[in-house]
């Protein structure tokens, strides 16, 4: 198994898609009624998807998933650049802080990040936090899906690309706790791999470990399941 794709609901997939495209230097996959998809390649480091699919509304909540860019010594220059881009200033109550927060076309919240020992050379996708009620426990949790392997670099529990490149999936202290009734606006993808991941096995793995599986849609060829903190995310079935 491993990480495959970041993915977003958008009201607009396509401005929203181009603009991420843009913020982050990633090359385009898909581009068409369907959605959005847009391709991050860490030189020697990990490949991520970046899928922006078409809803009708995304749920309104708090942001349990968002993206840290790198920012940096360069960090005045790459908020001017993202404003060009539309992107707006935001105050979602963070105070007096090192970093710059902003919202892309869609309002969904992100931080351009100062300099931090623990993002150089990932590049220009510093962190990936998400929300969580137990970041141990769901650091180990998402290891086993991911791939990703635990480091010590910054101060919270975090997961790395075995090859030490590329973003942190960062489990940082939920604000509050999930409300079942409303989807995260972002999500991570899981593929399995061929001949080597039993989807059942993989499912009863979740379960085991404190995730739940969500009712099965019979028009899509992934399984929707919670993390142990009620985070959304999807198996996707092998490309074999």
């Amino acid at each position: 198994m491993y990480l495959e794709n970041l993915v977003f609901d958008a009201r607009d997939p396509r401005t929203l898609g181009r603009f991420w495209e843009a913020a982050l230097g990633t090359e385009t996959l898909t581009d068409d009624a369907g959605g959005y998809e847009t391709r991050l390649a860490v030189p020697d480091g990990p490949e991520l998807d970046l899928c922006f699919q078409p809803v009708a509304q995304p749920a309104h909540g708090p942001r349990r998933l968002h993206l840290d860019l790198q920012g940096g010594a360069e960090q005045e220059g790459v908020v001017e650049r993202l404003l060009a881009l539309g992107a707006t200033r935001a105050d979602i109550g963070q105070g007096d802080v090192p970093w710059v927060v902003l919202a892309d076309p869609e309002g969904n919240a992100f931080c351009v990040m100062e300099e931090r020992a623990a993002y150089d050379g990932r590049g220009p996708l510093a962190a990936l936090p998400l929300w969580s009620a137990d970041p141990e426990r769901d650091r180990d949790f998402w290891a086993d899906l991911s791939g990703w392997v635990p480091t010590d670099e910054g101060s919270v529990a975090a997961l790395q690309h075995p090859s030490g490149r590329g973003p942190l999936l960062e489990l940082v202290p939920e604000v509050e706790p999930k409300r079942q009734s409303t989807k995260n606006h972002l999500h991570l993808d899981i593929r399995l791999e061929p001949g080597d991941d039993d989807p059942e096995t993989v499912a009863r793995a979740i379960l085991d470990r404190g995730g739940q599986e969500l009712p099965d849609n019979p028009d899509v060829a992934w399984r929707t399941f919670l993390d142990p903190s009620g985070n959304e995310l999807c198996v996707l079935p092998s490309r074999g």
